[in-house]
């Protein structure tokens, strides 16, 4: 038997030359899918989406060379992501703000506190 041996590269993953092969796939049971799952923060889920909405997902998805559900992945995680951070922006400012307003309340109160003094009057 004569194997032929290829690099592990980027391109020889990329292009299909490295796990490919039939003889090299197999189903894993339900208890390893789980403990993959689990390992890799997965959670399998059921959405219904708007056909047009999938198949515009599929033509993205092939003209950027992954897979669609991959992209719809992407997708989310983008979504989430800019979502968290403009809360996070909207709590930094609101908390800006309420630190300022206190600060200017007891500039005022500082001022309120000292004593006043008396202005002289000039004598003519």
């Amino acid at each position: 038997m004569n194997k032929k041996l290829i690099p592990s590269t980027d391109e020889a993953w990329e292009e299909g030359g490295l796990g490919a092969d039939e003889q090299f796939v197999k189903v894993v049971d339900n208890d390893s899918a789980a403990k993959i799952d689990e390992a890799a923060g997965l959670q399998l889920i059921s959405i219904r989406m708007h056909k047009s909405t999938i198949e515009d997902l599929k033509l993205i998805a092939s003209i950027n060379k992954i897979g669609y559900q991959t992209l719809m992945k992407q997708v989310m995680q983008r979504f989430v992501d800019c979502e968290m951070k403009q809360m996070c922006r909207e709590l930094i400012s609101a908390k800006h703000k309420k630190t300022a307003k206190s600060d200017e309340l007891s500039a005022k109160d500082d001022k309120s506190l000292k004593p006043k003094t008396r202005q002289r009057r000039k004598v003519a």
